[in-house]
């Protein structure tokens, strides 16, 4: 049953998702915030094709440390879902990402008028130069910059290798960083095409407060996380 579930989820996803593209093209043309509200759209169809389809029901908590100006956003990382999700509840996201995710089809076109940052993982130096760089100018525009410091995704249960790119944004934007936990790699693996069912969480964590020195910050960020996610994973949803 979880099978013929989920490919009838996927089917009605590409399919869903080929429809926003096209409805999209014309916002290319238009101001930002345009493409923004049809990248919320989008997600709020695929919350509905979810529950719809595979029985997933998507919670979020912590609601009230949801960011709605300039912020900076860590999040864990286990499957796709955890990308296009938070466009429904974030007002105005900025996400980093790879450079060769800019050889898809729309998502290409749409992540350079949106102004998602890009970076080059190879770059080392010159990237962490370049994120700095790239996030104080959407941080100037107000927007919640959106960061996964483990750079890829991972499994649930474990704690990935935590990258320097979230420390030198802290150091540089002087702000608080909202840590993110989630459980989705349960529900939405980060491989194959099974979607079992169940509730996937999205729950804010009290902001790590500006000033800690690197080491510390980094730390707090992953005991922050993984504590919080395991305990997600623990519940059963």
């Amino acid at each position: 049953m979880i099978v013929l579930r989920s490919l009838a989820f996927m089917v009605a996803f590409y399919a869903w998702s080929l429809i926003m593209a096209l409805v999209m093209l014309p916002t290319v043309l238009a101001p930002r915030r345009w493409m923004m509200a049809c990248f919320s759209l989008w997600g709020r169809g695929i919350y509905v094709l979810l529950g719809a389809l595979c029985g997933i029901k998507v919670e979020i908590r912590g609601k009230h440390l949801i960011p709605k100006g300039a912020a900076l956003v860590a999040a864990k990382h286990q499957c796709m879902f955890d990308v296009f999700s938070q466009y429904v509840w974030l007002p105005d996201s900025c996400w980093v990402m790879k450079k060769e995710l800019m050889w898809i089809p729309f998502l290409g076109w749409y992540s350079l008028k949106t102004k998602m940052i890009v970076i080059d993982r190879e770059g080392h130096a010159t990237a962490l130069r370049k994120l700095v760089k790239d996030g104080l100018e959407r941080f100037a525009e107000k927007r919640q910059l959106v960061i996964f410091p483990e750079g890829t995704r991972g499994k649930p249960g474990v704690a990935g290798d935590y990258k320097p790119g979230i420390a030198a944004l802290y150091r540089e934007f002087g702000v608080p960083c909202v840590p993110v936990a989630t459980n989705s790699g349960v529900h939405w693996p980060a491989h194959g095409f099974l979607r079992k069912p169940g509730t996937i969480v999205f729950e804010y964590l009290e902001p790590i407060p500006p000033g800690l020195k690197r080491a510390t910050f980094m730390d707090t960020l992953k005991t922050r996380i993984e504590t919080a996610s395991n305990a997600l994973l623990a519940e059963g949803l």
